[in-house]
């Protein structure tokens, strides 16, 4: 089988070419080889690689920068979906597609399923659910949350640089959601994939916590593994305490149901993936 990984220079795109089956061959484009918000260049990238599978890990994910650029937000976030979409149809391809927990509002308070009723509060939730309207009925759809890596910007490579450079570091404590290890995640596709799973169906790892929670537990982990000398306060603040241009969902957390069944059992729990994205610091840096 060949795959063709968009957004291949990303934390997720990195992890779905560490992750990939023996025997698939890769190829990857970044918007520095591909832009995918241009259908001629989509179209011929598809056609001359002749992909089974198109794995969308591409997107616009700066939350707060989406309020004032929504149309550039809506270029990679939708649009692009469609033109790789209509490529992947012409082409013979299947269409990996990774969407957000930012379409929904997060005001229920308890699990969302894939089938729940969505409601975006901002321009990158808005994009990223236009981008799943444009993915088309045959298309494996996922959504995700939180997600990090050993390599890339990220919250926890951001929290063990402040606890490092601060003497105390301040953290939302009302904004709950669960975290998502990108070679997990990426693993997830590949076997969804491979079973030829289609439609809307949700994925992070197990459990639940606040950015708080999660700030805690980064601590925790890299105290023991090395990577910081001294604890630092971890100070918990409420969203209304670190305004941001964006509204963010205040629960998040996803309804796993299917996406368990399709893989043969539940996922890891976040605090086990974070001590070993830790440990994968300490050994490649």
């Amino acid at each position: 089988m060949k795959a063709l990984i968009v957004g291949s220079k990303g934390q997720l795109g990195r992890g779905l070419a560490m992750t990939a089956p023996e025997g698939v061959e890769i190829v990857g484009h970044d918007i520095d080889t591909l832009d995918i918000t241009d259908a001629t260049s989509v179209d011929a990238a598809v056609a001359a690689e002749k992909p089974d599978l198109i794995l969308n890990a591409a997107a616009y994910t700066a939350v707060d920068k989406a309020e004032s650029d929504e149309d550039t937000a809506y270029a990679v976030n939708a649009t692009a979906v469609g033109l790789l979409a209509d490529a992947a149809s012409t082409h013979g391809a299947r269409l990996v597609h990774v969407s957000t927990d930012f379409v929904f509002d997060g005001q229920t308070g308890t699990p969302y399923a894939p089938s729940a009723a969505t409601n975006p509060l901002g321009a990158y939730g808005r994009t990223k659910l236009a981008g799943e309207q444009l993915a088309g009925d045959s298309a494996l759809i996922v959504r995700t949350a939180w997600v990090y890596a050993p390599t890339g910007g990220n919250f926890v490579r951001t929290m063990i640089r402040l606890m490092n450079d601060r003497s105390e570091v301040r953290v939302v404590a009302d904004q709950i959601g669960t975290p998502t290890y990108a070679p997990g995640l990426a693993a997830a596709l590949w076997t969804m994939a491979d079973k030829q799973v289609t439609g809307i169906h949700h994925y992070t790892d197990a459990g639940a916590a606040s950015w708080y929670d999660f700030a805690v537990a980064i601590q925790e982990e890299a105290l023991a593994a090395g990577l910081l000398s001294k604890q630092v306060p971890v100070i918990p603040i409420g969203t209304s305490d670190f305004p941001t241009p964006a509204q963010r969902p205040s629960y998040s957390v996803l309804d796993k149901t299917s996406t368990f069944v399709a893989l043969g059992g539940p996922t890891a729990h976040w605090r086990t993936n974070l001590r070993t994205m830790i440990a994968g610091i300490v050994v490649h840096g």
